[in-house]
């Protein structure tokens, strides 16, 4: 089978043939027909990730295996099982790529995202890019009858990231501000989510006017351009006063500090953009303030399936899909696209 894979010590993609895995026990092979592309990763392919003053996380300190074959929003149809596996050849499947090592309490609780020794396809094992994908249980494998795949796919993580960072700040009065930075893919992702929950007042702040447009459209109530160097004035002035959350889809040392200082006391500020940096905190005003700091990263496969079920009752307006071709030129170039800022909305790449 082909696959578009990343070097070790290198952004260069290549386009590989590796051999068709054959399923054993409970494992499940897919043929790629959708393959979602996400900013985390252009940091897989960059090899590391920015963490401020402590200088880089290597990839390959991680423990993840090169050459990497990357991609983790992937629709597929089920060409082969294990002898163990309960699923329908034929079938066209959502994977949940957020996989633990199912030994560990975090594992049995059913939170594999949380998993110190994660087995995440297209980090730790291959993923989509790649014309089959080798899925480890059918319980990772959801059922999306009636939605268009294409959007679909994205649900593995742009749905489901911005589901479980934004049920982490709600419930909430509908009228509380909640700012969201960051209206990419994601970040309208939880826009639209927060609308379809019932909330309000949801002020959208970013870059770009093509992104704060399509926020207003799936349920932004204000927008702010975070280029004027007047963002929290700006921000503040559109909620009306300081705002009871924040979730920040782009997290560096200058959205995480406006993060801090827009909340209110007793607010609560969700990180989960990988872009790096650190925060400084005030150690007075965070407990003056009695303020919560979280972490988000993705979500579970429960709250996954709570994610194609809101999807499949219409309740998640459809952010926008850009449609690429699922092979190497598409790959980088999509890649290449999301690096350099200002895609509105998710590129996803067919597979043949």
């Amino acid at each position: 089978m082909r696959a578009f894979a990343v070097s070790e010590g290198s952004t260069r993609l290549s386009d590989l043939e590796l051999p068709t895995p054959d399923p054993q026990d409970t494992e499940v092979l897919l043929r790629v027909t959708h393959s979602g592309v996400c900013h985390t990763d252009t940091h897989l392919r960059q090899g590391y990730y920015d963490l401020g003053s402590r200088g880089k996380l290597s990839m390959v300190d991680r423990g993840i295996p090169y050459p990497l074959v990357m991609g983790h929003e992937v629709v597929g149809v089920v060409e082969a099982v294990g002898p163990d596996a309960d699923a329908e050849v034929g079938s066209t499947r959502l994977v949940y790529p957020w996989i633990g090592c199912g030994k560990c309490p975090a594992c049995f609780d059913g939170r594999e995202n949380a998993c110190p020794q994660g087995r995440n396809l297209g980090v730790a094992r291959p993923g989509g890019y790649a014309q089959k994908i080798l899925v480890p249980h059918p319980r990772y494998l959801l059922d999306i009858g009636g939605l268009n795949p294409s959007w679909a796919a994205t649900l593995a993580c742009s749905g489901l990231t911005a589901y479980a960072a934004t049920t982490k700040v709600l419930p909430l009065p509908p009228d509380a501000p909640v700012v969201v930075i960051g209206v990419g893919g994601v970040g309208l992702t939880a826009v639209a989510t927060l609308k379809a929950l019932g909330h309000r007042e949801i002020c959208a702040v970013d870059r770009a006017e093509a992104n704060l447009s399509l926020a207003r459209e799936l349920g932004a109530s204000s927008s702010v351009v975070s280029t004027t160097g007047n963002t929290n004035r700006d921000v503040l002035a559109a909620t009306g006063g300081p705002a009871a959350a924040v979730i920040d889809f782009v997290n560096d040392n200058e959205t995480a500090t406006a993060a801090f200082d827009l909340l209110v006391k007793g607010g609560h500020m969700v990180q989960v953009g990988l872009f790096g940096g650190e925060l400084t905190v005030p150690t007075a005003l965070l407990a003056l303030k009695m303020i919560t700091i979280q972490g988000s990263f993705v979500g579970t496969l429960a709250e996954l399936t709570e994610v194609v079920e809101l999807a499949k009752q219409g309740r998640v307006p459809q952010i926008p899909v850009i449609d690429g071709r699922l092979d190497l030129d598409g790959v980088r170039g999509a890649l290449d696209r999301l690096a350099a800022g200002g895609v509105p909305g998710r590129i996803v790449l067919k597979g043949s």
